[in-house]
């Protein structure tokens, strides 16, 4: 059976995004720190979609732990699953407070850590064995915030600009191997890191975009905006002069 690593599995995306890939035939290993919540979820999707699914427990600041983490996926995915694993989805984050992380170092350092620091951490032994092995794949949530530096996000943007740059590197480090990377770029989606938030416009559902991911993983994508609208909106974003940039409240 193909297997996939869900990192921040209880995520409203990754929830959408694991019933995707368990339709589409992927036992998945479901991680992150409620064990009681992903074993909650592996049994909903045994069955809904009769899949197989196993809980286990992942703290992304612990970076300490991610090496054995990662040896405990791979044998997971021969000694329950049948066969090597195929792919990692990465869909954790923090949005943290910017106002906050202007004045207090550690709310700046935990966005930070939590949205790059982390996601190296793990992803690089994952692509190691990919490139060994010579195939499989990685989908990564980064962010359109990491588009451009904006005022009212750019502790959170940074990380996530950051995050961006990483997998456009990695993706040009594994191309040779056959190993594909996904950098996701979602907008506003309603969930649980998002309510309550000011400032929202053209929110999208958790399985709308759980949709546009899997398709762009069918076909081969390097980058998706999700919703694709967002790809415009960024871009116009991004041609903004300077001068005149800094001068717009957003």
């Amino acid at each position: 059976m193909k297997t996939a690593v869900v990192l921040g599995a209880t995520s409203g995306i990754a929830r959408a995004l694991a019933g995707e890939l368990a339709r589409e035939g992927y036992g998945l290993i479901l991680a992150g720190r409620d064990l009681e919540e992903l074993e909650a979820l592996a049994a909903d999707l045994g069955v809904r979609y009769g899949t197989l699914a196993r809980a286990r427990r992942f703290d992304a600041l612990d970076e300490k732990s991610h090496p054995a983490f990662v040896e405990e996926c791979l044998e997971e995915a021969v000694r329950e699953f049948g066969g090597e694993l195929e792919g990692v989805v990465l869909a954790y984050g923090y949005l943290g407070d910017q106002k906050r992380a202007e004045r207090d170092f550690e709310e700046a350092r935990r966005i930070v850590e939590t949205n790059f620091v982390s996601c190296v951490s793990v992803l690089h032994p994952f692509a190691a064995h990919m490139e060994q092995r010579g195939r499989g794949w990685l989908c990564v949530f980064s962010s359109v915030a990491g588009d451009r530096g904006r005022q009212s996000n750019y502790m959170y943007g940074a990380a996530k600009g950051g995050l961006s740059l990483f997998l456009q590197g990695l993706r040009n480090r594994l191309a040779r191997s056959g190993v594909r990377v996904l950098t996701v770029k979602p907008g506003f989606v309603d969930t649980a890191m998002t309510f309550g938030k000011e400032g929202m416009m053209l929110v999208a559902s958790p399985e709308a975009v759980a949709r546009g991911v899997m398709k762009a993983l069918k076909k081969g994508r390097d980058v998706v905006y999700v919703p694709g609208f967002w790809r415009w909106i960024m871009a116009g974003v991004r041609a903004v002069p300077e001068r005149v940039f800094k001068k717009m409240s957003l």
